[in-house]
This record gives structure tokens, C-alpha cells and sequence, in this order.
């Protein structure tokens, strides 16, 4: 199943006023290409609350920003065989943002990667 597509604040305040012009709402999910359900909650939601916005959610908030999000995948593509802790490093300095090497690990895993180490094979001798 694919990742839910999060309307924009403008998509949003187009689907609410071709709502209230009496579009349908198979009609503003065409118009936007998402699902109708999507614009059938939005309706529901401006209904009950007045607003279009997403309501807050519970949880920890995330500790970095998209932004960073993307340093740490262009550093990771950069240097491919960079570890978290490389990376996470470069992004402290970088940014100050403190992170540990397993949010690293994280992020990269979202981006479909892996942090890269080196293997440290036996060392050969004449023998071998």
C-alpha cells in the first residue's frame, strides 16, 4: 500500500470551497488525483471543527528537520562507505543538531539505505 499523500494548505482550502459550491467530492478527488475518502474527510473534519487543518497528533516529536533529513541521505550517497557515526558527526557540525548514530540509522532506513562500514578482513600474510 502506498504512503497516504498529505493535501497541501492550498489543495486543502480548494476541496473546502468546491465543497461548498456543491462540487462532489468524487469530483475534487479528480481534480486533486487522491482518493475520494480523502476529500470525504476533509468535508467531515471542516464539518465538526470549522477547519481544514490536521488535527495534532500524540507522540515525540521528531528530531530532525527535513532539511537535515536530506543531509544525512546526500552525505550517506556522497560517501558511501561513511558509518552513522561519520555521518552523524558531519551533521553536528554542520548543523548543531545533536543526534545519536541510531536516528542516523533510522533516517537512512527511510530513505531505503544503510549506514556503510568497511569489513576488517584477516590480515594476509606470505603464508596465504
Amino acid at each position: 500500500m502506498p504512503p497516504r499523500r498529505k493535501l497541501s494548505d492550498l489543495d486543502r482550502g480548494r476541496a473546502i470551497g468546491w465543497l461548498q459550491d456543491g462540487v462532489a467530492a468524487r469530483q475534487g478527488a479528480q481534480r486533486l488525483a487522491v482518493a475520494p475518502s480523502v476529500i470525504i474527510r476533509l468535508k467531515q473534519r471542516f464539518h465538526t471543527t470549522g477547519r481544514g487543518q490536521e488535527p495534532q497528533r500524540s507522540g515525540r516529536p521528531r528530531v530532525t528537520t527535513q532539511r537535515e533529513d536530506r543531509f544525512i541521505q546526500r552525505q550517506a550517497m556522497q560517501q558511501r562507505m561513511a558509518t552513522a557515526n561519520n555521518i552523524r558527526q558531519r551533521l553536528q557540525a554542520t548543523t548543531n543538531t545533536v543526534v545519536s548514530g541510531q536516528t542516523i540509522r533510522n533516517r537512512l532506513h527511510n530513505f531505503g539505505l544503510r549506514a556503510r562500514r568497511p569489513v576488517r578482513g584477516t590480515t594476509l600474510t606470505a603464508n596465504h
